[in-house]
């Protein structure tokens, strides 16, 4: 989890520098419904690398957004899920897809 000293002062751009790229947004989405395994992840985000989903899952669990698990079984099971701290950026995300469906109505009209 980053410090408050590696956060920037303005709350709207410290939430931009925790989630504020495509595939972390992609990711809590995903989240938001249940834990997901990792290769179930990368077949529903078309288009992410195994590299880039690595790389977002590692931030996200950094900061204490998401939470891994390792399950002691041959294969071993992994599965992300969002913690109380992710969980409460339900309503972010929630209102992001209000807005984004009411956009592309507005589009298609």
């Amino acid at each position: 989890m980053k410090t408050k000293d590696e956060l920037p002062d303005c709350p709207v751009a410290t939430t931009v520098q925790l989630i504020g790229n495509k595939w972390k947004l992609l990711i809590l989405r995903d989240l938001l419904a249940r834990p997901w395994r990792f290769n179930e992840l990368r077949r529903d985000l078309d288009g992410i690398s195994q590299k880039v989903l690595t790389e977002s899952l590692r931030s996200l669990e950094e900061d204490g957004i998401v939470s891994r698990t390792v399950y002691a079984e041959v294969p071993p099971r992994v599965e992300y899920a969002l913690t109380d701290l992710g969980e409460s950026m339900r309503p972010i995300l929630d209102a992001m897809q209000v807005w984004g469906s009411a956009y592309k109505a507005q589009k298609n009209s």
